[in-house]
């Protein structure tokens, strides 16, 4: 087998072939990656890897020869190989499954892997283009994939309309204080921390739409649940308001969790969440209102009162011993963005809620109707400290044919977080962007 197979050789097998019912006894050929390898006098034991899983790889040395028994005994973790063997039942092998191998060549030997176990988490981060092909990141990012791919379904079934804006603009969405500026050819610029005005633009030919973009924030927030870039669900619907709008939120994330669940068990039960857990999840979610939020802190001994921002100690308490996301509605206006909708019912408070996840994991969805009124959109953007001048683009969308609308956004390495029972954010993105860190 020495060399690159030529047109005539078999094609190779995914290693999940080797699981399959009528696998044992069966030849395969593989090719992957070392997980784990040892030797045994003259047996080889190697765990083979490659995207659909694993699995235990035994090699003689009076069959595979002296001089390539050699070279396969002292290959690295990590080292790429091709093999070609026999499917035998074996119940002590992972997933009573392995392949005697019959040839086996190294594709490369590979330097001794530099990631073990009881490193700093500073110098794993250092080498994240290698972390990540741990078992652990791989059902990871699987998971996240579908995620994204579950949320698309339930938005296509819904009839929203994924689109496309840009992540570079001409002035910050939600405030420049937490923009990131960029010199755009001599004039200022921004990286964007929301695609929402955009998104509203769109609505008004579509009806409803969303997009999945980055977002940037420059916040030097140092906590488990930031993130300096991350990736944003952001929908936008017409004709809603808000008792509607988290109606379908919560639609969306039971209808997502539970496809998830169904789809990547093995994945979930590798990382500490059994898919059962998140069946569970339904409707109706609780909710309360901020003033609501506040006497039950106040009554938790948190020295809150109207005004206070929500901080991470306090989402937590709110939600640490439930099972269920909590929706927290109607917060003073003072604490929310220029485009969210007065109350009628309470006017110092806004038309807007966030979705907190269960089990302590904080805020994972903001949502608000949104303000249709351009005078009062002008009063908001001159409070904040920005000029209206900057926005007329965004006036203009309510100066013709404006209709009630909202919308809402999702971090979805936030919801990935909460899924997952991670304990940092930055164990649901393949290379973490934070204040300290935006390399490798």
């Amino acid at each position: 087998m020495a060399g690159v197979p030529v047109a005539s050789d078999p094609p190779f097998d995914r290693v999940d072939a080797a699981f399959a019912d009528d696998a044992v006894g069966r030849p395969v050929r593989l090719r992957g990656w070392v997980l784990r390898a040892r030797s045994s006098g003259g047996i080889l034991f190697l765990v083979i890897r490659d995207r659909t899983g694993s699995v235990q790889v035994t090699a003689r040395k009076d069959v595979l020869g002296a001089d390539r028994f050699a070279s396969v005994e002292h290959v690295q973790l990590e080292a790429s190989v091709r093999l070609a063997g026999t499917v035998a039942a074996d119940p002590r092998a992972p997933g009573g499954r392995e392949v005697r191998a019959e040839r086996i060549e190294v594709v490369h030997q590979g330097d001794p892997f530099p990631i073990f176990a009881d490193q700093t988490e500073e110098f794993r981060l250092d080498q994240r283009h290698l972390v990540i092909r741990s078992q652990e990141h791989v059902a990871t990012f699987r998971v996240k994939a579908e995620f994204l791919r579950a949320v698309r379904q339930f938005l296509d079934e819904e009839d929203v309309l994924e689109m496309t804006p840009p992540i570079l603009t001409g002035n910050p969405a939600e405030g420049g204080a937490e923009a990131f500026q960029i010199d755009y050819f001599g004039r200022p610029g921004y990286l964007s921390q929301s695609v929402q005005l955009y998104l509203e633009a769109l609505l008004f030919p579509n009806e409803r739409v969303y997009a999945i973009t980055p977002s940037f924030r420059a916040e030097k927030s140092r906590t488990p649940r930031h993130l300096t870039e991350y990736l944003h669900l952001e929908v936008e619907l017409a004709w809603c308001d808000l008792p509607d709008l988290l109606d379908f939120i919560e639609r969306m994330m039971v209808d997502t969790v539970h496809r998830v669940a169904q789809r990547r068990p093995k994945e979930l039960a590798l990382l500490g969440r059994p898919a059962s857990e998140l069946l569970e999840l339904a409707g109706p979610f609780p909710r309360m209102t901020y003033r609501q939020a506040i006497d039950r802190l106040k009554s938790q001994g948190f020295p809150v009162h109207y005004g206070s921002d929500l901080g991470t100690a306090e989402e937590r308490a709110l939600t640490l011993e439930s099972k269920l996301p909590l929706f927290v509605t109607h917060f003073p206006a003072a604490l929310k963005a220029f485009y969210m909708l007065r109350s009628t019912d309470d006017p110092d408070a806004v038309e807007a809620a966030d979705l907190l996840a269960p089990e302590g994991y904080h805020e994972i969805v903001g949502a608000s109707a949104r303000e249709t009124d351009v005078a009062r959109l002008v009063e908001r953007l001159t409070a904040a400290g920005a000029n209206p001048a900057e926005y007329e683009w965004y006036l203009d969308l309510r100066r013709h044919g404006s209709v009630p609308h909202a919308g809402f956004g999702v971090g979805i390495e936030r919801v990935l977080r909460w899924l997952l029972r991670r304990e940092h954010i930055r164990e649901t993105t393949p290379f973490p962007r934070t204040p300290s860190r935006h390399t490798p």
